[in-house]
């Protein structure tokens, strides 16, 4: 390809894939902030502060332990045959990804930024190449990831509720209080650093993806400095701007949260996201946070979980991908028509 054409739609594509981090990070702000908001630990415009600072703070992360830049060689390699993916496919995809982010955010609804991102990725792809450009084992291993990620997220928030409720038996009340805020808290910052680990590096994998199509990428597939660097930028402030909306859903509408509760889903999260950043899998950190307050609700007891509320979270994670993935084909073959 000409690279000297291709450079002003390259600039806009990038600036587009910015824009679905910006998104992602105010889509998925309630999963770093809701068991804080919900419980009165911070106020909203504090826990969302709190909740973008380490969002950026992941990029330090990767400076000091550089495979953990994984997820983005899975989204930018994985999932479609990088050397099939056109301008048009990233187009394709990121058109499909945000629209699904923008609607269900309208309604409230806490559905995966990443899944849509999947889903916009395969329907592009699919529409360009068919399906022999269809990286199967990376497709599988993010499409077990919808079940398995929350599913251990429960599991594992469960069983530090039981863990650190079998420790302070013998703890006065008001002292275990003060102990379990300050946890927390602890367990708050490391989820939202997590949640930038693996959410930021989805769009960089996008735009490395575009840098070598373009031929504006040379050596081995990487992840060039700028592009990390301006990632973590764009889902801090877009995790800056909130989604009120979805922190009430995930925060007071699928279980009563106390400190005790939003401590061991915040901390059943955080493991769940580094072990799947360790391993390069694009999880849905919605998805897992959503598992890990289902898991706190359920450990207290069955009753204490509005199951009807989680049913309704599960019929729209089922339809994210497929749904992404169907914009994401039109918008591709909108771009045949020019």
């Amino acid at each position: 390809m000409d690279t000297t054409l291709a450079f002003p739609l390259l600039v806009g594509l990038v600036l587009l894939a910015l824009a679905f981090d910006f998104l992602n990070g105010l889509h998925d702000a309630a999963n770093s902030i809701a068991t804080v908001v919900s419980t009165k630990l911070m106020k909203p415009v504090q826990a969302v502060a709190f909740a973008a600072f380490f969002n950026f703070a992941a990029y330090f992360l990767t400076l000091w332990f550089p495979s953990l830049h994984k997820v983005a060689e899975t989204i930018g390699k994985g999932i479609i045959d990088k050397d099939l993916v056109t301008p048009a496919v990233v187009f394709g995809a990121l058109c499909g990804a945000m629209f699904w982010n923008v609607l269900t955010w309208v309604k409230g609804i806490p559905s995966s930024s990443s899944h849509a991102l999947v889903g916009g990725i395969v329907g592009a792809g699919l529409a360009h190449a068919g399906l022999e450009g269809i990286q199967w084992a990376g497709l599988n291993k993010t499409l077990i990831a919808i079940v398995l990620s929350p599913t251990l997220g429960m599991l594992i928030s469960m069983l530090i509720v039981l863990i650190s409720s079998w420790m302070l038996r013998n703890t006065m009340a008001s002292r275990a209080e003060r102990g379990m805020k300050t946890l927390h808290i602890v367990s708050s910052a490391a989820y939202s650093l997590s949640h930038g680990l693996n959410d930021a590096q989805k769009t960089m994998g996008i735009i490395t993806v575009l840098l070598y199509s373009t031929g504006y990428l040379h050596g081995d597939f990487h992840v060039p400095h700028w592009v990390a660097i301006s990632c973590y930028i764009a889902i801090g402030l877009g995790t800056l701007s909130g989604g009120w909306k979805i922190i009430q859903t995930m925060g007071t509408k699928i279980t009563k949260l106390s400190h005790h509760g939003g401590f061991s889903a915040s901390l059943g999260g955080s493991i769940m996201l580094f072990t799947a950043s360790w391993l390069g899998i694009p999880v849905s950190t919605t998805h897992t946070i959503t598992g890990c307050i289902i898991g706190v609700g359920a450990a207290r007891r069955e009753s204490a979980v509005r199951w009807g509320v989680a049913n309704n979270l599960l019929v729209a994670w089922v339809l994210t991908v497929p749904a992404s993935a169907a914009v994401g084909a039109a918008f591709y073959m909108l771009t045949r028509l020019f």
